[in-house]
């Protein structure tokens, strides 16, 4: 899974955009990015949504026969289940987005945009099972993927692991933890 997004969309974090400065590294443009995943990804797919944000995505290494380890029947029903959750956050506005994806139970990492209002929510699990990373590209874009490796020629050294247990809302600016735990422990330098 890709996602890069335009800084009309994603204010790059701060986090990242000094870990990018510190040391010159080769980096990419955001559509070379996605050329690069699309090359590498034969059976994947892209869309081009206006000129802030292009997604991209292949099922190379799901197996349609086989349940997934949520024992869901295919990766369509993951797809809907997040889609109401998202959907339940926008529509039920103020329930605090930590109150909706802090009830995923299992191993996730998604991104989703919703074009009607140019809202971007990103979130991952809080044992980090499903990997994902983001990065700023050679142009300014905000780039999330689940492979390291393909962030890593395009973001240079502002590549860095997606905090775990964490979701990431435009609308917030800032990534912020899925569950309050009893611990004090706080999971995100990106505020």
């Amino acid at each position: 899974m890709l996602g890069v997004f335009s800084s009309s969309i994603v204010s790059p974090p701060e986090e990242l955009v000094a870990a990018g400065c510190r040391t010159p590294s080769p980096k990419i443009t955001a559509t070379a990015l996605v050329d690069r995943f699309l090359q590498t990804n034969p059976s994947g797919v892209s869309v081009h949504i206006g000129d802030h944000v292009e997604l991209a995505y292949t099922h190379h290494n799901e197996s349609p026969l086989r349940p997934s380890s949520m024992g869901w029947p295919s990766q369509r029903m993951r797809v809907v289940l997040v889609i109401e959750a998202y959907k339940a956050l926008r529509d039920r506005a103020p329930y605090p987005p930590n109150h909706v994806v802090g009830h995923l139970v299992g191993n996730f990492a998604f991104i989703v945009f919703d074009k009607s209002t140019s809202t971007l929510f990103v979130a991952a699990d809080q044992f980090g099972k499903v990997p994902l990373y983001w990065g700023i590209t050679a142009d300014g874009y905000v780039a999330f993927a689940n492979d390291a490796d393909l962030l890593k020629g395009a973001c240079g050294k502002s590549l860095a692991s997606f905090p775990q247990g964490c979701f990431y809302s435009h609308n917030i600016w800032r990534t912020e933890k899925l569950r309050e735990s009893k611990e004090q422990d706080h999971c995100c330098s990106c505020h």
